[in-house]
């Protein structure tokens, strides 16, 4: 019996060994890469390409009409020294703290109260809340501009003057133009976070509230100890995608403000349409790109290193 095993052992070793075969591999998988050589294509031609050819015109002055021109570093070192360029990183990190924490929390708030609500009264309710989602945001930024008009004519200020409180400029104010673009953000996008939240609720096991309720745990305890440690998946989810909304906001600061005023909401993403397809510079629009990419991804680590943790519902 041992040298019967030693004989099957060695048999397996030799056909664990056995050489690669292109034609061997090619026979049993190449209905596999039938299937997936257009989505190669696509990722290739659409994906990969744009990426590689960014990078490179970042060395040249790429003006479209004319021919392109090495200068090297030069869109890197006029990008240290334009001062448009930091105000609006500025601001796309303003609007970012107006825009991610109170998405979630608005987002998780509406969640909870779906959840506790009859199935039909809660259907109602989420659609509604999920309206703004699926509405286009032309029509959604237009109704914005007439609520927030800086005349006695805008809906808020007739509603301030009730109350005998002075009119606001509001888009045409500096203080005030990037508060409002990120109140119709998050009034576009809460819905999308509110299923997010419902979703990772529907999780939970009832079990869980179940025990802490026999202990006699107050609501507002069961939500910090069971409900928001549960949900780490979730908010890093949401922290992530918020999160890479608000860097590519553009949009709001397109259709309502134009960047103003005085480049009060003028964000990185504008300004870099802005010098791409206003002024031809596509070598330095690409910079801003990278630059963009670069914090995104720098601010997605931190959440990941905060945020990214796994959950045991055992």
């Amino acid at each position: 019996m041992k040298v019967d095993n030693t004989v099957q052992t060695k048999k397996v070793r030799t056909r664990a060994k056995a050489p690669f075969s292109l034609k061997n591999h090619m026979a049993k998988y190449a209905i596999v890469y039938v299937f997936m050589l257009p989505i190669m294509i696509h990722f290739v031609v659409f994906f990969l390409a744009p990426i590689v050819f960014s990078f490179i015109i970042t060395f040249f002055d790429w003006p479209i009409i004319g021919d392109p021109e090495f200068i090297g570093l030069g869109n890197w070192q006029r990008f240290l020294g334009d001062a448009i360029a930091w105000k609006s990183l500025k601001n796309t990190l303003i609007f970012s703290v107006y825009y991610i924490v109170p998405s979630m929390a608005i987002g998780l708030l509406l969640a909870n109260l779906i959840v506790t609500q009859k199935t039909r009264v809660g259907n109602f309710f989420k659609g509604i809340f999920f309206l703004p989602v699926v509405t286009s945001f032309v029509v959604v930024a237009g109704i914005w501009q007439w609520l927030f008009r800086g005349t006695e004519e805008g809906f808020i200020n007739q509603f301030l003057a009730m109350f005998g409180l002075p009119e606001q400029m509001f888009l045409s104010s500096s203080s005030q133009a990037m508060i409002v673009l990120a109140g119709l953000s998050i009034f576009k996008i809460i819905g999308s976070t509110m299923i997010y939240y419902f979703a990772g609720l529907q999780g939970i096991p009832e079990e869980l509230y179940e025990a802490a309720r026999i202990d006699g745990a107050s609501k507002k305890l069961i939500f910090w100890k069971i409900t928001f440690p549960l949900l780490m998946p979730i908010h890093f989810y949401v922290a992530v995608m918020t999160t890479i909304g608000s860097f590519q906001v553009f949009d709001s600061a397109f259709l309502l403000t134009s960047g103003g005023p005085n480049f009060a909401t003028n964000t990185i993403v504008y300004y870099m349409y802005q010098e791409g397809f206003s002024s031809l510079r596509l070598g330095y629009a690409s910079v801003l790109a990278y630059v963009l990419f670069f914090m995104v991804f720098l601010v997605s680590l931190i959440q990941k290193k905060f945020l990214g943790k796994t959950v045991d519902y055992s």
